[in-house]
């Protein structure tokens, strides 16, 4: 039995190669180490889950004093960071034995070996009070004479309803939310830095923290015609099939 996810640091982005030469944007990040801080299960809490946190340097004196006994129970350290991710089951039970994962434990970035999809986790980078352009991407008013860079009217209710409703895309608070990013493919792995190359961005700024889990919907891989290479499917069945000419 082992966790599905890790906490870790977005180092930031880069660039690689594969094998036939095509570059491929990649985000490097920093996974774990992490410790067991807690197991949920079905009996006690009515669901199976581990409750993690990333091993940072953590002064004992910014712990207060009840997370200060919940980490003296599993005997973990103390960390600031703490989230709960699902446990699976290799061989398809929850039997216990030396497999059995338990409270105390450390979890590296080698779960994720043999994967090719992970799901991430992030905070947005927080923008603060922004417009209708950069919030929703609206065109703004025509940038002639007399317009003065605005769209002028209303939003759309007068004496009814006499509100506004809710979802309505106005100026506002931009960023600094949740956003999940999934099916991100693995571009490399290393065991010994304990770090993770995805393909594509991830949500957050540099050094802010992340949740990496294993892809719950991964895409099938797209497989090509039998004997043909990349040939079209299509086209093949097209030129194999008797000709109707008489």
């Amino acid at each position: 039995m082992s966790v599905t996810g890790m906490l870790g640091k977005k180092i930031g982005m880069t660039q690689i190669f594969d094998d036939a030469g095509v570059v491929h944007p990649v985000t490097v990040i920093k996974v774990g180490p992490c410790v067991i801080t807690q197991l949920k299960t079905q009996a006690k809490d009515g669901y199976d889950a581990a409750q993690i946190g990333l091993v940072e340097f953590v002064k004992a004196s910014k712990i207060n004093k009840p997370m200060t006994g919940h980490f003296a129970k599993s005997d973990a350290p103390p960390v600031r960071e703490l989230r709960e991710v699902g446990i699976e089951s290799a061989s398809g039970s929850n039997t216990e034995g030396e497999d059995q994962v338990k409270a105390g434990d450390r979890i590296l970035v080698d779960i994720f070996d043999g994967e090719k999809f992970v799901d991430i986790i992030g905070k947005s980078k927080g923008r603060g009070f922004a417009g209708v352009v950069r919030r929703h991407g609206f065109g703004g008013g025509p940038k002639s004479h007399g317009h003065m860079f605005q769209i002028q009217g209303s939003i759309g209710a007068s004496s009814f309803p006499s509100r506004v409703f809710p979802g309505q895309r106005m100026p506002g608070h931009f960023g600094d939310a949740q956003i999940t990013v999934r099916n991100l493919r693995i571009r490399g792995i290393d065991l010994e830095d304990g770090l993770l190359l995805v393909e594509g961005a991830v949500p957050g700024p540099r050094q802010g923290t992340i949740l990496i889990s294993k892809a719950k919907n991964p895409p099938r891989e797209r497989r090509g015609f039998a004997g043909a290479g990349t040939l079209d499917p299509l086209k093949a069945s097209k030129k194999a099939s008797p000709s109707k000419k008489k």
